[in-house]
């Protein structure tokens, strides 16, 4: 299986390389982006919404973590190794032109016919093959889990047995999907 590209700001991923932002909070990061981009006229609350996007995915795909302690403001997460299965991506853009609302050219979404089920299904490839990745994952885990303390077993059983089926599940659909683009481009 080839490994899931994944998209990411270079200032972030920066600043989550530095070590200074190992373990932080969404204003943490929205803060030290802000310093690294420097123009004083940011909104910062749509700046924040930027930036826990990103964080979101980070979580997503299993390059960070949330704090066991859950906090409904000032989250920490913790940042963990690049999963092994997932090839970066990354973007060199400003907040600006990141940002999916804004600088977005008005005539961006118009596609020719044939190209919007290609591309749709392209998105919903790589979208099947990051939650197969963490799907995956969080089953290696338990397994491991299980391997390491047998006296889990009566708690993280069922937990690995539902992640191992979502994984077969997903794989299933992925394969769905990516036989139909083949269909497509024939």
């Amino acid at each position: 299986m080839k490994p899931a590209t994944f998209k990411l700001n270079r200032h972030i991923f920066e600043l989550l390389q530095e070590g200074k932002l190992q373990r932080f909070t969404t204003l943490d990061l929205r803060d030290a982006y802000a310093q690294k981009i420097a123009p004083s006229d940011i909104g910062l609350g749509e700046l924040w919404k930027y930036v826990y996007e990103q964080v979101r995915r980070l979580k997503h795909v299993g390059w960070i973590r949330q704090d066991e302690v859950r906090r409904k403001r000032g989250q920490v997460f913790h940042v963990l190794d690049k999963p092994e299965l997932l090839s970066v991506e990354l973007v060199d853009c400003n907040f600006m032109s990141c940002s999916p609302l804004l600088g977005q050219n008005p005539t961006a979404g118009i596609l020719k016919p044939v190209e919007a089920p290609t591309q749709r299904l392209e998105t919903l490839a790589k979208e099947i093959r990051l939650d197969l990745l963490t799907s995956m994952g969080e089953a290696e885990r338990y397994k491991q889990l299980l391997n390491e303390m047998p006296e889990l077993k009566v708690w993280v059983e069922d937990n690995y047995v539902e992640a191992r089926d979502r994984s077969s599940r997903l794989l299933g659909h992925l394969k769905a999907v990516e036989k139909t683009l083949k269909s497509l481009a024939a």
